[in-house]
C-alpha cells in the first residue's frame, strides 16, 4: 500500500540550533541529520516520539502546526465532532471536565466527547484476543509511535503487531458509527505521532485533524475562551469506564483486567525512550517471552511533548486518577454499552535500517581519522548522541552524522590548533622582536655613517700632526709622555670610527660554495687560544656545502671564539657544532665562560653595547656579525646562563644560513633585513 507523503512532523528552527546533539542523543530512531552545523529531523526515519522537542532547551524544533486545517473545517458548515485524549486531566489540571467540554464546544465542536470510550473498547479486545490466542506474541499498538518504531526499524516483528486499532481511530469509528459517515472528526491529545497515525494509509480518513493540547490552548486564546467566561457542559456520550486509566503507564492493562505478573512474565510493561528500545530488541531476540508486550516511548501519555503543563510526572498521574475516581463513582466500572465497530487494522513494514557491514572499511577509515586507531581509543563517552563511536561511525556513512561530532576529535583538533596558534604567535612576537631590533639598527647604522663620515677627515688631520709633533719632540722632553697619549687615543678613535664604517656599509658578498666544516676547522687552527683555553670542533654533516662569503663568516666566528675567551678568564671549553637543520646550515659556538646576564640579552646587537672594561672593547663586534648574517639571508640566536643557581653558566651563540644563498639576494638584502 502506498504511504502518503505529508509535510514534515518535526522542522528545525536554524538559527536557533546550536548543534548540542542532545537531540540525537534523545532519538530512539536515530532519525536526526547533522550537517553544516544544523540538526535536521529526517521524515521518513522519524516515528513522531517528539523526545527532540521535549529535550531541546533553545526550542529549535518545532512541530507542524494542525491548526490551519481545523479552522478550515470549523469554517466549512460541516458538523465537526471533538474528541479529547484522556490525558486531558492532567493537561487541564484542577479545571473541571465539564469546563473542559464547555470551551472546546464554544470552539464550534459538536459533539466533544471522550477517547477513553474508545480506549474501553480497545481493552475490551486486547484481552479477548489473549483469551482466543493465549499462545501468541504479541506488541500493543495502543502507542502510534511505537508502532512506526516497529515498522521503520523491526519489519521482522511487524506481523507481531497486534491487529488492533489505537483508542484514537476506536473512538472515530463509534463516531462515525453512532452520526454518520459525513462526520468530521479532530483527535485532541498530548502525542504529535498522531498527527502521522491520522494520514496511515491503513486508517486513512477516519481523523480528519489532530490538534495537540498546545496547539488548542492556542486556539481558546485566539478566541478570548477560558474557563472563567464558559459554563458547564457534559461530555456527549458515549461515557467511558475504566479506559480514563490509559494515558498512564500499564492503564492498558488494568483497563483491560491483564495485570503484569512478574512471576509468569506472561504481560509484560515497558515505558520512556531506554526501556522501549531496550524492550523491543529484547523481544526480537525471544529474551522475553511476555504473551504481550505493552511498550509507550513516553513515561504515559500524560508526558507526551503536545502537553502544555510543567507539572512532574507523578503530579500528572495523580491528576488523571482523581479524574478517574470521581468517574467510576458516577458511573461505576463500567462504560456505555459497546458500539459494534471493526476494531481490526493492518500494519505494513516501512524499513528504514542502513545496514552497513561489521568490517566495512569505510567505519575503520572514519575511525581512524577520528584518532581512534586501537579499541581502546574507542572512549564511547556518548557525547556525539550516539551509543558508541562505532555507532557514530557507522552513521557518518550513512550521512547523518559529522566527525566533528566527536568531543575527543574536537578536544584534539583544539589543541593542535591552539598549539599551532601558539606557535604562529610566537613566531610573529620573534618576528616584532627582531623588525624592532633591525629598525634600530638601521637607525643606528644611517647615523653612525654620517658621523664617521664627518669625524673622519677631521680626525685625519689631527692624527697627521700627532704623529709629526711625537717624531720632532724629544725623548726626554717634558711633554711627550702626554703627546703619546694623544697620540694613542686618536689612533682608538680611528679604530672606532672604522668600526662605524664597517657596521653601517652595505657591503655586497663574494659569495663561494663552501664545505662548512673545513671553513670550521681553518679558522680555529690559525685562531690563538690561551693554554688555559680548550677548543673542539664537532661536525654532524662534515660533507655539507653552501654558499656562503669564507671571508665574513670567518670574521663571525673569530669574533665568538675571541668574546668566548673573554668570557672565561680562569679557562675553559669551547665547542663548536655544525650540521644540517632543515632547509638550513647550522654553526654554534659554546663556551663554559660567565654568561651574559638575562637583562643584557636584548641589547648585545646594538652598537657600543658592551659589558667589558673601558678600553676594552668599542661594542661593535657583534653589531657587525649581525649584519653579516642578515646579509648571508641567516638567523643569528643567543642562549645564556649567568645564574649559577640555574645550572652550568655559559653562552650559545647559534648562526643559521640558507643552503644556496645566491647573488640576487644577497645583493637585494642588507645586514638590517629579516
Amino acid at each position: 500500500m502506498t504511504r502518503i507523503v505529508a509535510p514534515p512532523l518535526i522542522t528545525t528552527i536554524g538559527e536557533r540550533c546550536r548543534v548540542c546533539y542532545t537531540c540525537v542523543r534523545e532519538c530512539p530512531a536515530k532519525a536526526i541529520r547533522i550537517e553544516d552545523g544544523r540538526a535536521d529531523v529526517i521524515s521518513d526515519r522519524c516515528i513522531g516520539c517528539a523526545n527532540c522537542i521535549k529535550v531541546c532547551a533553545r526550542n529549535a524544533k518545532q512541530a507542524r502546526s494542525s491548526i490551519p486545517i481545523v479552522e478550515e473545517l470549523l469554517q466549512s458548515g460541516v458538523k465537526v465532532a471533538a474528541m479529547l485524549a484522556p490525558s486531558f486531566p492532567a493537561e487541564f489540571e484542577g479545571t473541571d471536565a465539564r469546563l473542559v467540554a464547555g470551551m472546546v464546544r464554544r470552539l464550534g465542536f459538536d459533539p466533544v466527547c471522550e477517547v477513553a470510550y474508545g480506549a474501553d473498547l480497545v481493552a475490551a479486545e486486547y484481552k479477548r484476543l489473549r483469551q482466543e490466542q493465549p499462545n501468541r506474541q504479541m506488541i500493543a499498538t495502543t502507542c502510534p509511535a511505537l508502532v512506526r518504531y516497529v515498522e521503520k526499524y523491526y519489519p521482522g516483528l511487524v506481523d507481531a503487531l497486534a491487529p488492533i486499532v489505537s483508542p484514537m481511530i476506536a473512538m472515530a469509528r463509534v463516531l462515525h458509527h453512532l452520526h454518520g459517515s459525513d462526520l468530521r472528526i479532530v483527535f485532541i491529545g498530548p502525542c504529535l505521532a498522531k498527527k502521522q497515525e491520522a494520514r496511515d494509509p491503513f486508517v486513512e480518513g477516519e481523523v480528519n485533524g489532530c490538534l495537540t493540547f498546545s496547539e488548542l490552548r492556542t486556539m481558546l486564546k485566539e478566541r478570548g475562551i477560558d474557563s472563567g467566561n464558559t459554563e458547564l457542559d457534559a461530555f456527549d456520550p458515549p461515557m467511558p469506564g475504566m479506559g480514563v486509566l490509559f494515558p498512564m503507564s500499564r492503564g492498558m492493562l488494568q483497563a483491560a483486567d491483564m495485570p503484569e505478573d512478574l512471576i509468569n512474565g506472561d504481560v509484560v510493561a515497558a515505558d520512556g525512550r531506554e526501556s522501549f528500545t531496550q524492550a523491543i530488541k529484547d523481544f526480537e531476540s525471544h529474551a522475553l517471552e511476555a504473551g504481550l508486550l505493552e511498550v509507550l516511548c513516553c513515561n504515559g501519555c500524560i508526558m507526551g511533548a503536545g502537553m502544555t503543563s510543567e507539572a512532574p510526572l507523578f503530579r500528572r498521574r495523580a491528576s488523571v486518577s482523581r479524574y478517574a475516581r470521581q468517574r467510576l463513582r458516577e458511573v461505576g466500572e463500567r462504560s456505555d454499552p459497546p458500539v459494534p465497530v471493526d476494531l481490526s487494522r493492518k500494519y505494513e513494514a516501512d524499513d528504514q535500517r542502513i545496514n552497513v557491514p561489521a568490517a566495512d572499511s569505510r567505519v575503520e577509515t572514519i575511525l581512524q581519522r577520528m584518532g581512534k586507531q586501537q579499541p581502546e581509543d574507542e572512549l564511547n563517552c556518548g557525547a556525539c548522541g550516539y551509543a558508541s563511536c562505532r555507532e557514530h561511525a557507522v552513521a557518518i556513512v550513512k550521512g547523518l552524522a559529522e566527525s566533528e561530532m566527536c568531543l575527543p576529535y574536537t578536544i584534539d583538533r583544539l589543541k593542535c590548533t591552539i598549539l599551532d596558534l601558539k606557535q604562529s604567535s610566537d613566531q610573529l612576537a620573534g618576528a616584532q622582536v627582531a623588525l624592532m631590533q633591525a629598525e634600530r639598527l638601521a637607525s643606528m647604522g644611517q647615523l653612525a655613517a654620517g658621523v664617521a663620515h664627518e669625524v673622519n677627515n677631521p680626525l685625519g688631520v689631527v692624527l697627521l700632526y700627532a704623529h709629526l709633533l711625537l717624531e720632532d719632540t724629544p725623548v726626554d722632553a717634558p711633554g711627550r709622555a702626554d703627546l703619546q697619549t694623544i697620540v694613542e687615543e686618536a689612533d682608538r678613535c680611528k679604530k672606532i670610527v672604522s668600526g662605524l664604517l664597517n657596521f653601517a656599509r652595505r657591503n655586497k658578498l663574494a659569495l663561494r660554495t663552501q664545505k662548512l666544516a673545513a671553513l670550521i676547522d681553518r679558522c680555529l687552527h690559525v685562531l690563538p687560544t690561551p693554554e688555559t683555553v680548550r677548543v673542539e670542533a664537532i661536525h654532524h654533516a662534515p660533507e655539507l656545502e653552501i654558499a656562503l662569503d669564507p671571508d665574513q663568516i670567518t670574521q663571525v666566528l673569530t669574533n665568538f671564539v675571541s668574546n668566548a675567551i673573554g668570557a672565561m678568564p680562569h679557562g675553559g671549553t669551547i665547542t663548536v657544532n655544525t650540521g644540517l637543520d632543515g632547509e638550513m646550515a647550522y654553526f654554534d659556538v659554546q663556551d663554559t665562560g660567565e654568561g651574559i646576564p638575562e637583562k643584557h640579552l636584548s641589547k648585545i646587537f646594538e652598537p657600543f653595547f658592551t659589558t667589558k672594561g673601558v678600553n676594552k672593547g668599542t661594542g661593535l663586534g657583534l653589531a657587525v656579525i649581525y649584519g653579516i648574517i642578515k646579509m648571508h639571508r641567516g638567523k643569528i640566536d643567543v642562549k645564556s646562563n649567568a645564574d649559577p643557581a640555574l645550572g652550568a653558566t655559559g653562552t650559545t651563540f647559534t648562526v643559521k644560513l640558507p643552503l644556496n644563498l645566491n647573488a640576487e639576494e644577497s645583493e637585494s638584502d642588507s645586514q638590517f633585513d629579516l
